[in-house]
């Protein structure tokens, strides 16, 4: 499955888990008793294309709602993409004293302020469902596409004006494509609602930021 059809499949059914939660109250004033079923909280279940919605009762729609427990691509996902985040923040954290354009620093100031809480809500999440066993997540960087090599980082490091700029732009844009990369595979292995909306998250900013380097390059 490519990612547009991953994500087309992962919107729709996450609009028909809503659609399916959505209760509607027929409660009415002055009803005796045989009315006690119809004034009972129902819920309203859309229908595929062509099939007619079905109402249901709340117990009934609680056991159709779709589990979304998380699985192993989940688990790889969030693991590698809080580590691949923490390495841009590493990146970013040069620009300030070693940029010589201010478009370029403003970039990785962007990219700061979007992935630092990104980090703090994978670990939330992360602290919500462990890793199972002894599976802690060790820290794969083949896994990992897009991710700069030490040697790279070192060479950032040692650059300044100009140079680091380049640099900067050409480790960035890798970066990010690695990341939507990884974003598309959990969107379309993975099972986890909180997962998926992160993932989602990560295609639209880091899509949007990847066609503004390469128009600053």
């Amino acid at each position: 499955m490519d990612m547009a059809n991953a994500l087309l499949g992962r919107f729709l059914g996450a609009a028909l888990a809503a659609a399916l939660l959505l209760t509607l109250t027929g409660c009415q004033d002055g009803g005796g008793g045989g009315r006690a079923a119809e004034d009972s909280p129902v819920v309203v279940a859309p229908g595929k294309p062509g099939e007619k919605s079905r109402t249901l009762s709340p117990e009934q729609a609680a056991k159709e709602r779709p589990d979304d427990s998380p699985n192993a691509a989940d688990q790889a996902y969030v693991r590698h993409m809080t580590e691949h985040h923490r390495q841009a923040l590493t990146m970013s954290a040069l620009a300030p004293d070693r940029a010589s354009s201010d478009a370029v620093k403003r970039l990785a100031e962007r990219i700061a302020a979007a992935q630092r809480p990104e980090i703090g809500a994978m670990e939330k999440w992360l602290s919500r469902y462990p890793p199972p066993g002894s599976d802690t997540g060790a820290h794969d960087h083949a896994a990992m596409p897009g991710m700069a090599t030490q040697q790279q980082i070192e060479e950032l490091t040692g650059a300044r004006g100009a140079d680091f700029d380049r640099l900067f732009l050409k480790l960035m844009t890798a970066h990010h494509e690695g990341a939507v990369k990884m974003a598309g595979e959990a969107l379309a292995q993975g099972n986890n609602g909180a997962v998926e909306e992160m993932a989602n998250e990560v295609v639209a900013t880091q899509t949007a930021e990847i066609h503004r380097m390469r128009a600053m390059g």
